[in-house]
């Protein structure tokens, strides 16, 4: 096999899955909201998702368990096997299962529906055959349609496996806007690893205070603002007025920009006519999540930050983040 034909191949097999991600898109409808509204209704009791399936939708199911729980909807996988072995004990006449096979036919899955009605729930049967065992077994069917796998004998399952991985994210998603689900509620389900502490640290944690800043008054010349930057090993001086109100900011960018001006005796220049001029800058209460994304949206390394007075506190260097393990 050449390499143009490997690489025919893969995008071939895109574009199938996307193809089918398109046809699973199209069939969301009026079922959607009344699977949500019964998600919802059993979240408000108490009760918890159970999600089960059997082969490759078991990790499929695990992962949708996950971003479920992950997410503030309490969800859990539940083994098929297993369950009728005694692991049945987890489900409560309060939750509502997700079941998942393409096929609606999977013998492990449809096996376990008449012992799920014995407890007592309700029954979401995620399947691409409204037709099926599993369909006309189950409260509410969430169909799976997307069409051909990209498996060159329509066999192995990967269309509908990436088909049912993205209807779960969209189950995951509205339920957590449903549900009013904040980025603080994320933060204390998340606790441990790089999104815990950016969702978790304020600015207050991760800013540069005392010596380590950098301010210069009107009056300061770009030698001084270079003095003051070396001095506090900073990457910007901020200008501040006498009140220590926040006017401007002159970053090593900018020094690099005006000595390669033809502005003469740059050293001399008055800082307030190259500063920039009321710069981006993160109140003192920002997550430093937010601090990230005014980092990657508006491309800056160093941020100002003020109190509710719009005075100047402290500053953040990009360079830090990686060090306090926030990037």
């Amino acid at each position: 096999m050449t390499h143009e034909a490997m690489i025919a191949r893969a995008h071939d097999v895109l574009a199938t899955e996307i193809n089918g991600l398109r046809q699973a898109d199209a069939a969301i409808g009026s079922t959607f909201c009344e699977i949500i509204e019964a998600i919802l209704a059993t979240l408000e009791r108490g009760g918890k998702i159970v999600v089960t399936g059997i082969g490759k939708n078991i990790h499929v199911g695990e992962k949708i368990a996950a971003t479920m729980a992950s997410t503030g909807s309490t969800a859990m996988l539940l083994n098929p096997v297993q369950a009728m072995h005694g692991d049945l004990g987890m489900v409560t006449p309060a939750d509502i299962v997700l079941a998942i096979s393409y096929s609606g036919e999977s013998d492990e899955v449809i096996r376990l529906i008449p012992s799920l009605r014995r407890i007592g729930v309700k029954v979401i049967g995620m399947t691409g055959k409204t037709d099926s065992s599993l369909a006309k077994n189950s409260d509410w069917v969430y169909w799976i349609n997307c069409g051909r796998e990209a498996c060159p004998f329509n066999m192995a399952p990967t269309t509908s496996t990436t088909a049912t991985l993205a209807l779960g994210d969209a189950l995951a998603m509205v339920l957590l806007e449903a549900r009013g689900f904040r980025k603080e509620n994320f933060a204390l389900l998340h606790p441990a690893g790089a999104i815990g502490r950016a969702l978790l640290f304020r600015v207050k944690d991760i800013m540069r205070t005392g010596n380590q800043l950098a301010t210069l008054t009107e009056s300061a010349s770009v030698k001084d603002a270079i003095v003051a930057m070396t001095s506090a090993k900073a990457g910007c001086a901020c200008i501040v007025s006498n009140e220590g109100v926040l006017l401007g900011i002159f970053t090593d960018g900018d020094l690099r920009r005006l000595l390669s001006s033809e502005t003469p005796a740059p050293m001399s220049c008055p800082i307030t006519e190259v500063m920039i001029r009321n710069p981006i800058r993160v109140p003192l209460s920002a997550l430093a999540v937010e601090v990230l994304n005014i980092f990657e949206n508006h491309k800056v390394d160093d941020l100002p930050v003020v109190d509710e007075h719009d005075c100047l506190v402290g500053t953040i260097d990009i360079q830090d983040l990686p060090r306090m393990k926030i990037l």
